[in-house]
């Protein structure tokens, strides 16, 4: 059997399958769930599978990927049952739409960088749309996106029709900006005032990530579990001596932090 002939058949068994887990003799919970239901496990599935990429875990990609496609089956089979459309329209659709936005491929435009291949699929995604202005792609944001996320669409956006700093200095002189005028309030200014310039401040520093091709939520998500590691150092160092982090002041565990950044960077544990 082809590798192809096997993905079909592969895919078909899973269709029966959640045909069978929703049919009347399967099972309540997966009876009773609805794509409202399903919201926050699309989400769910779709961090941790982030998580698993960013590990570098091969075999949890394997995990996490076919815990995300179950919620494309699942979802798909709850529409079918409600006359919309079955897997296989799925499928098709976005075949249809690979070829359609691919016309470097699959026709006769040219595009010869992967940056003339995103601008020219964000240009025929925003004319599909029917979004003929920047506004109007603003406005039509997924409603559940995270700021940070939101942010930084929202800058791609902009850039995508020529609001946009030229090269990365222009961002980071605009961050050191924000970042003056933030601690030029921050004793004085009214806690609106101080929320609103911080926030500058943030959206600032996710241009900079934006121009040198960083996702900030992926970023941000690794320093906290850096920060996670490196307080576990610091509070096993201390147990071993029978002491507690609220026992000592800043300095003692400032150069804790310095002997758990170095332990990480040659490689000990944690």
């Amino acid at each position: 059997m082809s590798d192809q002939h096997a993905v079909g058949r592969a895919f078909e068994r899973l269709v029966q399958i959640m045909a069978r887990l929703r049919g009347p003799d399967g099972c309540p919970w997966d009876r009773a769930q609805t794509p409202a239901d399903l919201r926050n496990y699309i989400i769910e599935e779709a961090y941790e599978l982030v998580d698993a990429i960013t590990r570098g875990d091969p075999a949890t990609v394997l995990d996490e990927l076919g815990d995300l496609l179950l919620q494309v089956v699942f979802l798909a089979r709850i529409y079918e049952e409600r006359g919309h459309f079955n897997l296989a329209s799925v499928a098709e659709h976005l075949r249809e739409k690979l070829v359609r936005r691919h016309p470097h491929v699959f026709g006769n435009e040219t595009a010869s960088t992967p940056e003339e291949v995103l601008q020219n699929w964000e240009a025929r995604k925003a004319r599909e749309r029917g979004h003929q202005t920047l506004k109007s792609r603003l406005q039509n944001l997924p409603k559940h996106l995270p700021a940070l996320a939101e942010a930084w669409l929202i800058q791609r956006r902009a850039a995508q029709v020529g609001f946009d700093w030229p090269d990365i200095q222009g961002a980071i002189e605009k961050v050191e900006e924000e970042w003056r005028e933030f601690k030029s309030i921050l004793n004085d200014g009214n806690p609106t005032e101080i929320e609103e310039e911080f926030g500058d401040v943030i959206f600032s520093l996710i241009n900079v990530a934006r121009k040198k091709n960083i996702n900030p939520e992926i970023a941000l998500k690794r320093m906290n579990k850096k920060f996670i590691r490196r307080f576990s150092y610091i509070e096993q160092t201390l147990a071993r001596q029978n002491r507690s982090p609220e026992a000592l002041d800043l300095d003692d565990l400032d150069r804790l932090w310095e002997e758990a950044k170095q332990n990480n960077a040659s490689g000990k544990n944690p």
